[in-house]
């Protein structure tokens, strides 16, 4: 039995109930008006559920940002150098300068970054390496990689969530970075949805217009030289995918077989949260939404996913950055829970 195979059959999505009524419980005797506090109460109830206790706990919050490049580069449309990818991944860091280090700095989170398919090798040490393969190839082509590889790049996930929560990490954030992968994203989004291109592709780090056509035209495409199989999701993945998105696909589910909770970044984040999902349904139990990205697509995987982001900033820079500005929403919401006074105070001190 493989890795992923042992994960998925580890999920159960089964909330503990009497620990959820509890929270609610708790949460209608607290000295406010019942409910209001809004999603800042489902929250804890479903952590709640998650961690088995009326009163959950956040000690220890990580963000892992998967690392790749994607063979569409090719196709010509793109904004920025395909060297991004590995600036971005050398530049992260707990110390490091780019946006995910500076978010992960100001919410208490540690920053981890890892190559699951940069196409060169990579210098900073910090840098997890979980390489499958040096990019992947043309989905316009062909297929992004094999099956196998897609599992592989998913199993690279699963190890690094699964290292990260025996070191007490109990709340992560899910990001990526690798140029051209609002493309990848889109063509896995059209074939789960069926939706045309047109209505799912968007303008990415900052097309024209003239740069959007090419880039619809590019997804309308790699589905249809590579015909994947809507209800699988791994020939998806595989065929017209990114290895950074089967990195993350593997987070989704290490988290959820390990009952940690797991947020979702933007657009690419939750395209692999959907296929995460489609894999093993039971893992939804374990999502948290972030925000609602820029990207066209963004808020079309979240209403399939059926989660409402807690935030709508414009944001469209991937790294986990979104997922990790509701961080300060768990903290908030857990302070509430632990510390905020009752009615039964104000009885014993009547």
């Amino acid at each position: 039995m493989n890795l992923l195979q042992k994960t998925v059959e580890e999920i159960s999505g089964k909330l503990e109930s009497k620990a959820m009524e509890e929270a609610k419980e708790h949460l209608n005797n607290l000295l406010k008006p019942r409910g209001s506090f809004g999603r800042l109460e489902d929250l804890i109830v479903q952590l709640a559920g998650i961690q088995g206790t009326p009163k959950p706990q956040i000690r220890k919050k990580a963000v892992v940002m998967m690392c790749a490049d994607n063979g569409v580069y090719a196709e010509g449309f793109h904004s920025y150098p395909q060297e991004i990818t590995k600036f971005i991944a050398e530049l992260s860091g707990d110390d490091g300068i780019i946006g995910s280090s500076v978010f992960a700095r100001a919410t208490g989170a540690q920053m981890v970054a890892v190559d699951v398919g940069v196409i060169c090798d990579l210098q900073n040490k910090n840098i997890i390496n979980k390489k499958v393969r040096y990019g992947t190839d043309n989905i316009a082509q062909g297929p992004a990689m094999t099956r196998e590889e897609a599992i592989k790049a998913v199993e690279a996930g699963i190890e690094v969530t699964s290292d990260l929560i025996a070191n007490g990490v109990d709340l992560i954030a899910v990001g990526e970075a690798g140029i051209c992968n609002t493309t990848t994203s889109a063509a896995m989004l059209a074939c789960f949805t069926g939706l045309e291109p047109v209505k799912v592709v968007g303008m990415g780090a900052g097309l024209d217009e003239k740069g959007l056509q090419q880039k619809i035209q590019v997804v309308e495409k790699a589905l249809a030289v590579n015909k994947p199989d809507k209800n699988d999701p791994l020939e998806v993945l595989a065929k017209v995918g990114g290895l950074e998105i089967a990195g993350m696909v593997g987070c989704f589910l290490g988290c959820a077989a390990k009952r940690v909770p797991v947020v979702i970044d933007g657009f690419i984040s939750g395209v692999a949260a959907l296929t995460a999902v489609k894999i093993a349904p039971e893992s939804k139990s374990f999502l948290f939404p972030s925000h609602v990205s820029a990207e066209q697509g963004a808020k079309i995987v979240l209403d399939v996913l059926g989660l409402k982001p807690y935030l709508t900033l414009d944001m469209r820079l991937g790294e986990g950055t979104g997922a990790l500005m509701a961080f300060p929403i768990f903290d908030v919401a857990l302070r509430i829970n632990n510390e905020m006074g009752t009615f039964d105070d104000l009885k014993n001190n009547g």
